[in-house]
């Protein structure tokens, strides 16, 4: 019971403090990881480098597949994509078992001391992070020191010795204990650290180790699976890719190369049995990718025959950026959040121009279609509402945070627009079926500030995905335009009006329109205030 009570404690804090550095990594990192996802749009082996980078910085190999089969199952990422991601995770998640195998337990104390002092005294956002990372580090090493002192006692159980002398010479069970592990604790990371604390205490040799590690990289694979459920096709297929090329790298391994590995490691650290498992770790991930990366398409082949088309449409979502496996990492699910925000004001501007276009044309077939949109513009409006819930719970920068409020304001915003151009579009349904047409002059008004206020929104959705302080000011200069275009349009209606060159019937539905278009540029103009207050 004390070996299990040492055991627990120390794998927690291990695992809390690999969050706790992570967190700090990934704030550290920000845009810097947009700018690594963006290049997964160039080739597979890119998809590796930012497997192996996105991975180290997160600390999780699960939660870099995790995340893939978010991008996967919204459309962000082809399976050509996945497949170098999914491999470069397997290589960053080596990175972990390299830091734990080293003998610092002096140095971490210091590490927690001297980030909690930097955390305590610092004013930037910056220096808490780096002081987080110090602080996450520090509580890492200590728990694996933890985890190492409560095995000793293991080292005494014949029985303990007697199950490492079988798992030495039966590697399947060595793997099936490996996967069983990970499984259970949810992280790779946390397995090696465990091998790697048996090691230190002379409990565990080589030979049983490498099974159980093959095994642990198996077991990784359980919580992409589990995600997948309910997800897209290519999502479960993504999963499957993260599966089959692990377990195909483990029946190599097992089967052909655990007698060269050994001796390699061997070779390179005599006497420290903890540093051979971590560079094993590492050798069998680097040697996995070399291996089967030329053959990436026959992975895809695999988990097409797994996950066929059978001919049956997949359900059409709605949102098309957001997952919420993509929370794992914060920032990028805020760009996901940003793009999936521009996507909803997207259908709001095709529902201003299928209302207006109604009128203009005489398409009035169009209205439906209108009134159909805005349905869905209410469910993006709940669905992003969600997600922004969920992101604003995650461990945020305060940059970041302060931009995931103003995205609330925002989706409401883009909300009222569509419900504008509802507006506009029961205004012309009505006209239709009472036979009330616009003069000329009119309907030359309208189409003016159609085009201003068509103009406003189009540049409001580009600045909102990318910041252009000139775009944010002609925005501003649309505005004021609008204002204009509403008063005079107003005058010389009442002028009309006056010289009984139209009917006041007619002259309701001319004002309803002119104020619903107005309004739509009104709040044109918040949705690029909202860039401009973020940006500053």
């Amino acid at each position: 019971m004390e070996v299990l009570i040492g055991v627990v404690g120390g794998l927690g804090l291990f695992l809390f403090g690999m969050q706790v550095m992570s967190a700090g990594l990934q704030k550290s990192a920000g845009k810097k990881m947009e700018k690594i996802i963006e290049l997964l749009t160039r080739n597979r082996f890119m998809g590796v480098i930012v497997g192996t980078v996105v991975t180290g910085v997160i600390q999780s190999s699960s939660a870099t597949t995790v995340m893939v089969v978010g991008f996967v199952n919204a459309g962000m990422m082809k399976l050509t994509q996945a497949v170098g991601v999914i491999m470069g995770a397997n290589i960053g998640t080596t990175i972990t078992g390299q830091i734990v195998s080293l003998s610092v337990d002096q140095i971490a104390p210091i590490a927690v001391g001297m980030g909690m002092i930097l955390w305590m005294t610092a004013k930037k956002d910056k220096q808490k992070n780096f002081a987080e990372i110090l602080i996450g580090l520090g509580i890492l090493f200590i728990g694996m020191e933890f985890l190492k002192d409560s095995l000793k006692p293991l080292r005494e159980l014949e029985a303990f010795n007697h199950l490492m002398t079988n798992l030495s010479s039966n590697p399947i069970l060595g793997v099936l204990i490996g996967l069983t592990l990970t499984f259970v604790v949810q992280s790779s990371s946390a397995s090696i650290g465990m091998l790697i604390a048996l090691a230190s205490q002379g409990i565990l040799p080589l030979a049983a180790a490498l099974p159980i590690l093959y095994g642990d990289n198996m077991g990784t694979c359980t919580t992409a699976l589990l995600s997948s459920i309910g997800a897209s096709k290519n999502a479960k297929r993504a999963a499957i890719i993260h599966m089959a090329f692990n377990f195909v790298g483990t029946v190599i391994f097992v089967v052909f190369l655990s007698g060269p590995i050994t001796h390699l490691v061997t070779s390179w650290d005599p006497t420290d049995v903890g540093r051979q498992i971590a560079n094993a770790h590492t050798i069998f991930n680097i040697s996995n990718v070399v291996i089967q990366f030329p053959f990436a398409f026959v992975l895809i082949k695999i988990a097409m025959l797994l996950v066929p088309d059978k001919g049956d449409e997949e359900n059409k979502k709605l949102t098309k950026f957001i997952d919420d496996r993509i929370l794992e990492t914060p920032h990028i699910a805020l760009n996901s959040a940003v793009q999936e925000t521009v996507n909803m004001g997207q259908k709001a501007q095709y529902s201003l121009s299928n209302a207006m276009d109604a009128l203009f044309s005489n398409q009035y077939e169009n209205i439906k279609e209108t009134f159909k949109i805005e349905k869905d513009i209410n469910v993006l409006e709940k669905d992003i509402t969600e997600y922004l819930v969920k992101l604003s719970n995650c461990d945020l920068m305060d940059e970041d945070r302060k931009y995931v409020d103003s995205l609330f304001n925002a989706i409401n915003d883009i909300e009222r627009i569509g419900d504008h151009a509802d507006n506009i579009a029961e205004i012309i349904h009505s006209m239709d079926e009472f036979k009330i047409v616009f003069s000329d002059s009119s309907t030359n008004t309208l189409i003016k500030m159609h085009e201003t206020t068509a103009q406003t929104l189009a540049l409001a959705l580009e600045v909102i995905e990318s910041p252009d302080e000139d775009k944010i000011s002609k925005i501003f200069a649309l505005e004021n335009e609008m204002d204009i275009l509403e008063k005079d349009a107003r005058r010389d209606h009442f002028t009309r009006l006056h010289n009984q060159e139209c009917d006041a019937e007619s002259g309701i539905y001319y004002l309803e329109i002119i104020n619903n278009l107005e309004r739509v540029s009104d709040l044109s103009s918040n949705l690029a205030k909202m860039v401009s207050e973020n940006i500053a």
